[in-house]
């Protein structure tokens, strides 16, 4: 009895005895490190959507059945070397029905640039081949002007970026589950915004909204502040602020669009 109580002494005190293999050692871990992945991993946009390219904004929308955008460019400044101030916003509603092949747009054109002392109303509508205009109380229907007013995009005024990276945050905005995702200047697509070799870009804000869900982009917020560029093709550069915006609702809901009053 007094060799058992040994023997099991011995396994006892064999057990206690330090391990000193550092391999055997758990890894502490990061508390915060653990909070992030979890949050970064939960966040993730769907595979195949770390990058979002859009050189178009409103890219891949006509293949949805319905919806309506609102897109808006200003330019607030002076013109470049003098202290002269100038300013220019366009602003419109795009509502589009893909199975009647149906597009109504209702815009605002003011441009100081060119000394326009009132701005600039119109609604253009396209109805499969047939396009019609409204200004200043009368029609236009089937010319040159109805067709390219009546298909004025948000891709064509605002542009669009060439890549954007995943920011790895997730929000619900206009009804849709969005990503957000950052982009450099480099990566701009400015159709109405020219910058030459006197021109400098001083400053650059921006925000992309992708649903994946829809491969479309929800919101696109630009903000520039730019010297000696030029704007809308004109021929006298500007200093200042151009600030872009653009909006996507009711995806999937058809609107109703119809010949406009007055045609």
């Amino acid at each position: 009895m007094k060799y058992v109580w040994m023997v099991t002494c011995i396994i006892l005190l064999g057990a206690c005895v330090p391990n000193d293999d550092p391999s055997l050692i758990p890894t502490r871990t990061n508390p915060d490190a653990v909070a992030t992945g979890i949050i970064l991993t939960e966040n993730a946009p769907p595979a195949g959507f770390d990058t979002v390219s859009f050189p178009e904004i409103d890219a891949n929308l006509e293949q949805l059945s319905g919806w309506r955008y609102q897109m808006f460019f200003s330019f607030d400044g002076v013109f470049a070397r003098t202290p002269r101030e100038t300013g220019a916003s366009t602003q419109a509603t795009v509502t589009y029905d893909q199975v009647g092949s149906r597009r109504l747009i209702d815009a605002t054109i003011d441009v100081d640039l060119e000394d326009i002392e009132e701005p600039i109303i119109y609604e253009g509508v396209r109805l499969g081949a047939d396009t019609f205009l409204v200004r200043d109380g009368s029609c236009a229907t089937n010319t040159d002007s109805s067709e390219l007013l009546a298909d004025l995009s948000a891709g064509q005024l605002l542009g669009g970026v060439n890549l954007a990276t995943t920011a790895v945050q997730r929000e619900r905005i206009n009804g849709e589950e969005v990503w957000l995702y950052r982009f450099l200047a480099d990566d701009l697509v400015l159709p109405n915004v020219q910058l030459g070799d006197d021109s400098r870009l001083l400053s650059m804000v921006g925000e992309l909204w992708v649903a994946p869900e829809h491969n479309v982009v929800v919101r696109y917020i630009l903000q520039l502040e730019v010297e000696n560029a030029t704007i809308f093709d004109q021929t006298l550069p500007i200093s200042g602020t151009v600030n872009m915006q653009y909006n996507v609702f009711d995806i999937g809901t058809i609107p109703n669009i119809s010949i406009p009053n007055g045609c």
